[in-house]
C-alpha cells in the first residue's frame, strides 16, 4: 500500500509543477492537512539532487507561512474553541500546553517543529496562547528548517541507494506509524 503511494509520489516529483505542489502541501500541512511534506520532498530531491537545498528552503518557507496562518487561526478562534475545550474536559490538557509554552517558549516550537508531532497543533496552540509572533516564526524557521534540510541532506547524500532502502522499508515504516498513532490514541483514551 505505502510502496505504491511512494512510487506514485516519486513519479509526481518529476512533474514540472512539482515545486508548486510541494509548497502547497507544506503550507497546508501546517494548518490542516494530515500528510507531512517529507513524503514529497524526499523523492523530489532524489529526482534532482542539484536542487536539494532549494527544495528544502522552499519546503521550510511554505511550512512557516502555513504556520503563521495556523497561528492566526488559534489567535482569532480561541474564543470559539475554548467552550468546546471545556465541554469535552480538556481544560487541564490545555493548561499543560499553556505551561509548556510559558516554560519553554521558542524552544518548544523548535523541538516540535523538528519532530513528527503534527505542526498544525503547535501553530494553532501558539496563536491561541498568544506566543510572541517573532519568536514563533524564528522557532518555526529553525525547527522546520532543520527537519527539511536533514531530509534533503540524507537523500542528497544517499542518492539512489537511500531511495531504494526507503522504498524497501516504506511499507514497514508506514504501518509502524499507523500502529504508533493507534496506540497513542488508545493510551490517550484510556488514560
Amino acid at each position: 500500500m505505502f510502496r505504491g503511494l511512494y512510487d506514485r509520489v516519486l513519479i509526481w516529483s518529476g512533474h514540472r509543477h512539482a515545486p508548486r505542489y510541494l509548497a502547497g502541501l507544506s503550507f497546508a500541512e501546517a494548518t490542516f492537512f494530515p500528510i507531512p511534506p517529507d513524503v514529497m520532498l524526499a523523492p523530489m530531491v532524489l529526482a534532482d539532487r542539484n536542487r536539494a537545498w532549494a527544495l528544502a528552503l522552499l519546503t521550510t518557507l511554505a511550512s512557516v507561512a502555513g504556520g503563521v496562518v495556523g497561528y492566526l487561526i488559534g489567535w482569532l478562534g480561541l474564543e470559539l474553541i475554548y467552550p468546546l475545550i471545556e465541554r469535552i474536559g480538556y481544560v487541564e490538557h490545555y493548561q499543560r500546553a499553556v505551561q509548556a509554552f510559558a516554560e519553554y517558549g521558542i524552544w518548544f516550537v523548535i523541538v516540535a517543529g523538528f519532530t513528527p508531532i503534527p505542526f498544525k497543533i503547535i501553530t494553532i496552540a501558539a496563536g491561541a496562547l498568544l506566543m510572541p509572533l517573532p519568536g514563533f516564526i524564528l522557532g518555526s524557521v529553525i525547527g522546520r528548517g532543520a527537519r527539511f534540510f536533514l531530509v534533503a541532506g540524507l537523500v542528497w547524500a544517499g542518492g539512489e541507494r537511500m531511495a531504494e532502502r526507503l522504498r524497501n522499508w516504506v511499507d514497514a515504516i508506514g504501518w509502524a506509524v499507523i500502529v504508533v498513532i493507534a496506540l497513542a490514541g488508545l493510551f490517550y483514551l484510556f488514560r
